[in-house]
Parts: structure tokens; C-alpha cells; sequence
């Protein structure tokens, strides 16, 4: 192989860890931005909350699911296996996430909801997504997510046969105190 081979190769395979490493990040700003692929929405408007009605006559199940990477050292769960609750009413769940290597391991999350149409009206009040987390070794945490539907799922006609939603998080290997930018309208 010749040098110049090599040095194309080299630079290509950086490239491409490089862009691995901006994948978390980057699905973040893409997904916030327009709640694609089952991104939910985070909910600052405490008035809302306060102020919205239950839909008592619309039981929905909430299944939690949780991976990690090929790459990722934690072993991460969620506590319950689901939940039943109408839209309106707020939920309180918590996973749990356990770093049993010898040496501290920052993680990411991302998640989405499934169905992916569900994922609009699936309103987060507080998570742990897309914050980088340490681990020290041999460390455990439990991580809450704090979530409501909203009520206007109940009459949408495309959510009619929905009666269970799945919350899926992912953990991601990252490099400590890495920050993406956000745009200037995600910024708060």
C-alpha cells in the first residue's frame, strides 16, 4: 500500500469515528427541532399542567424500555416494566443505571416514543435525555423521568387504536464536558 493510500485510509476512518462521536448530538438538535422519529416534547409551561383535565375513560399502557450501545460499559434498566395512566394525568418513572467497570464512564441518552405519531403528544417534565452523566466505578444511580400525555391525544382519530406507548432510551458512550451548541432557537 502506498503512503499516500495509507494517509487517505487514516484520514477516513478519523473522519468517520468523528462523526460517530457527533452522531448523539447531532439526532438531538434534528429531533428536538421537528420531533422526528418519536422525539416527545419537554413541557415548560407549568400552567398547563396544573390546568389540564384527565381523560378518564382512555387507559393507556406505558412500556419502558432501555439499551445501551455495543460500546457502552453501564449496565442501564428501567425500575418498572410499565405503567397504566389517561391522558391528562402526570407519571413519575425511574430507570436505573450501573457502571460496573473499574474506571469512571460518561454516558448520553437519547429516547423516542412508539408509535412515532404518539411522540407529539408524549410531554416530559424532567429527564435525564441528552445530559451527560458520569459514573464513577462500581457506581449506581436511579434516574427519574417525569411525563405526562396530553389530553388532546384522546381525540385525535390517529391515536384511536393506540393503547400502548413505549418509551425507549438509549445510552451512548461520551467524552467528558462534551457540548454541542444548540441553535439559537432551542437555546433558552
Amino acid at each position: 500500500m502506498s503512503g499516500s493510500t495509507a494517509r487517505y485510509l487514516t484520514a477516513l476512518g478519523v473522519s468517520f469515528a468523528g462523526l460517530a462521536y457527533a452522531a448523539v448530538p447531532l439526532y438531538r438538535i434534528f429531533c428536538q427541532a421537528y420531533s422526528y422519529g418519536g422525539t416527545t416534547a419537554i413541557s415548560e409551561n407549568s400552567d398547563k399542567v396544573e390546568a389540564m383535565k384527565s381523560v378518564k375513560d382512555r387507559m393507556l399502557r406505558i412500556v419502558f424500555n432501555a439499551d445501551v450501545a455495543s460500546s457502552m460499559k453501564w449496565n442501564f434498566r428501567p425500575q418498572q416494566h410499565e405503567i397504566n395512566l389517561v391522558p391528562g394525568e402526570t407519571a413519575l418513572a425511574f430507570y436505573t443505571a450501573n457502571n460496573p467497570s473499574n474506571k469512571p464512564v460518561n454516558g448520553i441518552s437519547t429516547y423516542n416514543v412508539l408509535p412515532f405519531e404518539a411522540g407529539q403528544y408524549f410531554n416530559k417534565i424532567q429527564c435525564f435525555c441528552f445530559e451527560e452523566q458520569q459514573l464513577n466505578p462500581h457506581e449506581q444511580v436511579d434516574m427519574p423521568v417525569f411525563f405526562y400525555i396530553d389530553p388532546e391525544f384522546a381525540s385525535d382519530p390517529k391515536m384511536e387504536l393506540v393503547d400502548e406507548i413505549i418509551l425507549s432510551y438509549t445510552f451512548f458512550e461520551a467524552k467528558k464536558n462534551f457540548q454541542v451548541p444548540l441553535p439559537k432557537f432551542m437555546q433558552k
